[in-house]
């Protein structure tokens, strides 16, 4: 998965589509998911770095990984499924 080019990503969790203008805010760890994605890692790279990060089980990493993949989508804040394992 891959973050649209256009989309801004403040150090705060501002994120900004200029596409719509729609703007949105994320948690420290949804800042660090949607910096990871726009960095090109790829979904387990992200999330072991996740549980390594901040001492989460796994099963908990992959579903709320999960869920904030499929609400990037739906948001339209994605390009493709290129980088997806």
């Amino acid at each position: 998965m891959q973050i649209k080019k256009n989309i801004a990503i403040s150090d705060t969790g501002f994120v900004f589509d200029p596409g719509n203008g729609e703007s949105f805010s994320v948690n420290p760890i949804g800042l660090e998911i949607l910096k990871s994605l726009k960095d090109g890692r790829t979904d387990s790279e992200i999330k072991k770095i996740i549980v390594s990060k901040y001492q989460v089980d796994d099963d908990s990493v992959e579903k709320d990984f999960y869920d904030f993949t499929k609400m990037l989508e739906t948001l339209k804040l994605t390009e493709s499924e290129s980088k997806k394992d």
